[in-house]
């Protein structure tokens, strides 16, 4: 079982975002104890051992050490941890002091993921980010001291501001850096986000397709001359001298379909696929993004004792045979080693063979390579794999 655990506050928000987050900073108390509850009670019912655990959020460095120990102790006494793989904590550089990055590293997290975003003040000014550059440097420097030896930095391209001589400057010191993990993501216009407003506004917030396309190659190519292998499309990992690399263990579970817990409003989980009498199918619930409401929730329930069934869910789905196809395909491809046939036709061999004819055309036209009893995406068109995918589904 993956675990991912929200935490949903902010200092501030950034432009591009639409993740669920709040600035209620004076509610972390309580809704620590409140997540503490639901894990908990989560265990008492349904406990198993952690694969990966991944604290994500908004910003879970807001929080004090002395509350993310009581969420880590939490996990510990309801989990068996004894073969976890990777545990990651997602952070900003402006939270990060000696003190702080210890105290993760004792806690048991081995893996950092601290949104860099870009190297250029400008650019960070335009994002609302809390840091400039050199708090990115410097937080980097801290998370190696305190023993680090797992750092995943991310970049965003796209925006209209940012040029090519801008972006390529922001590869080059990433490179500096050698983190052993790079996440890039291309900007994009989220409801809700405060860029969506400018956009409205009639405000030139993003590069047209074809020069997002042309980042995206530059991205591709700085980082493979470089030593990152690139393993999936907005993710790439340091090549070690073994030849081995570091990808993100807890992400990559959500592209090969694993089942995985979320805690937190706004969380999402997921069975993994089951079967039943009436063919396979696959349970997604969700919680209700709803901060208050959530912790109002938990604080009725007692720590021993007097848990019932109902859960704080908004709602569930369950997925059929074709659903599971079309996100088998959708996830299976946007990793670089492809998607395995024999996975497709455990769903239904009746769905695959359905889109026989369109895999055959589209490996003609070249838009899938085949390899062994395994298909993929020419690394050359990563960058338009939206649509190639699509034509895969039923």
């Amino acid at each position: 079982m993956h675990l991912y655990i929200h935490i949903p506050f902010c200092a501030s928000f950034c432009s591009y975002c639409d993740f669920y987050s709040v600035k209620l900073l004076s509610l972390r108390e309580k809704y620590v104890e409140a997540l503490c509850r639901e894990i908990a009670s989560y265990a008492k019912y349904e406990g198993s051992a952690a694969d990966t655990i991944y604290i994500g959020g908004g910003t879970p460095s807001v929080l004090p050490l002395g509350q993310l120990r009581k969420i880590i102790g939490t996990v510990r006494a309801n989990f068996s941890l004894s073969a976890l793989r990777e545990f990651t904590i997602e952070v900003n550089p402006d939270d990060i002091t000696p003190e702080y990055a210890s105290g993760l590293k004792s806690s048991g997290i081995n893996r950092v993921s601290m949104g860099v975003q870009s190297f250029d003040n400008a650019a960070l000014e335009w994002m609302n980010r809390r840091h400039n550059a050199d708090d990115a440097v410097r937080a980097y420097s801290i998370l190696r001291n305190a023993g680090f030896e797992n750092i995943s930095l991310d970049l965003i391209f796209g925006y209209s501001m940012l040029t090519d001589e801008a972006w390529m400057k922001n590869l080059e010191k990433i490179a500096v850096l050698a983190p052993e993990h790079i996440s890039a993501y291309q900007m994009s216009i989220e409801p809700g986000s405060l860029i969506a407003s400018m956009a409205r506004e009639g405000k030139k917030v993003l590069h047209s397709p074809e020069r997002c396309a042309e980042q995206y190659a530059m991205l591709q190519q700085f980082l493979s001359a470089h030593g990152y292998r690139q393993y999936e499309i907005s993710n790439f990992a340091k090549a070690e001298d073994d030849g081995s690399c570091r990808i993100a263990t807890h992400n990559s579970s959500y592209w090969s379909g694993e089942p995985y817990r979320g805690f937190g409003p706004g969380a999402h989980s997921y069975s993994g696929i089951l079967h039943g009498q009436d063919g396979i199918f696959a349970i997604r619930s969700w919680n209700l993004p709803l901060v208050k409401r959530y912790c109002a929730y938990f604080s009725e329930i007692p720590e021993h004792g007097g848990f019932t069934e109902r859960k704080p869910v908004s709602g569930s789905e369950r997925l059929n045979a074709a659903d599971i196809f079309n996100e088998t395909v959708m996830l299976g491809l946007r990793t670089c080693d492809g998607l395995d046939l024999d996975r497709l036709r455990e769903i239904s061999p009746v769905l695959l063979e359905k889109k026989g004819p369109e895999m055959e055309r589209m490996l003609k036209r070249g838009d899938l390579l085949s390899e062994g009893n395994k298909i993929k995406i020419p690394s050359e068109r990563l960058f338009v794999s939206d649509g190639i995918i699509r034509d895969l589904f039923i």
